[in-house]
């Protein structure tokens, strides 16, 4: 019998991290599930001895360095996978032992979502005597309870590791865009978002992403080892979608939104030097009455000292 869920893991010289990836996915409570370790570029043999001392049922793709990349490697992945609903759990991130059998139910009784996220926290992690362990946490989107394309098209409200989706969904919008460096998530969910709904389970943390700010080389976080592969692709999706939007409906209502945009921003500059000139006026005269105040007092120093000069 075929799996229902296809967990893609994917992994780059991290052993460290795969072994913490196939051991959380194995705290799993539901356990119809199948694993496809993507293995970005790594060492084969490496990759292979972790998986086999995982006690899971593992699927090892091994991709050569330099061929593959974030959104060759999802691909891959969700396209090996052959299940109903799939997911990606980079080899970083963690989850609850329930993740996956609260989304499955979500899905199950909500057809018309495409998708489904959960509420998710930052893990901070820092190295102590060679290990990455945990050093704080904070909610990401705390409060949020809904994903909404209107939010999205500001800026991404989930991750990978909090979102299972229909595997379907792929034949109607596409597969993850390999022409993209990073931000290939927030793009896929706005495809998602045009097709159906992602729905939101509020409560407690489900998906735990972790981030190391102070990490370099292969440990660092895409969000910090990517930072400007991040500011590219977004203004590139963007950019994409503006050109679609141009081509169907033509260029003014956007020519009209930029200058709207520019006058704004001018607007918004003005008030904050009118605002800024007119507290550093009143700090200027509330120092001058604190002087005036204590003046009588320096009056009568200044006199007692030189009388002691004079004597």
């Amino acid at each position: 019998m075929t799996a229902r869920v296809g967990i893609v893991v994917r992994t780059r010289r991290r052993p460290d991290f795969l072994r913490r990836a196939l051991s959380d996915i194995g705290a799993q409570t539901f356990v119809d599930h199948r694993v496809i370790v993507v293995n970005d570029g790594g060492d084969p043999a490496e990759v292979e001895s972790i998986v086999a001392g995982a006690g899971l049922d593992v699927s090892v793709l091994h991709i050569a360095d330099g061929e593959g990349g974030r959104c060759v490697a999802a691909n891959r992945g969700v396209r090996d996978a052959g299940t109903e609903y799939v997911v990606l759990h980079d080899d970083d991130d963690r989850w609850h032992p329930e993740f996956l059998s609260r989304t499955l139910a979500w899905l199950d009784a909500t057809p018309s979502d495409a998708a489904v996220a959960v509420p998710t926290e930052i893990v901070y992690e820092e190295k102590r005597d060679g290990a990455w362990v945990e050093a704080g946490r904070a909610p990401f989107w705390a409060g949020m309870q809904r994903i909404s394309l209107t939010e999205m098209l500001s800026v991404n409200r989930a991750v990978p590791i909090s979102v299972l989706y229909r595997r379907s969904i792929h034949d109607e919008i596409g597969w993850y865009d390999e022409s993209l460096d990073a931000v290939e998530d927030w793009d896929l969910y706005l495809r998602i978002l045009r097709h159906g709904g992602i729905g939101f389970l509020p409560g407690e943390a489900l998906a735990f992403w972790t981030q190391r700010p102070d990490a370099t080389g292969l440990d660092a976080n895409s969000m910090f080892a990517l930072t400007e592969a991040h500011a590219i692709d977004d203004a590139r999706v963007r950019d994409r979608a503006l050109a679609e939007w141009i081509g169907r409906e033509g260029e003014g209502l956007p020519l009209y939104l930029a200058d709207l945009h520019t006058e704004l921003a001018a607007h918004i500059d003005e008030r904050l030097a009118q605002t800024a000139a007119r507290m550093r006026k009143e700090i200027r005269d509330d120092l001058r009455q604190e002087l005036d105040a204590h003046q009588p007092l320096w009056s009568r120093l200044r006199r007692l000292r030189r009388r002691v000069v004079r004597r």
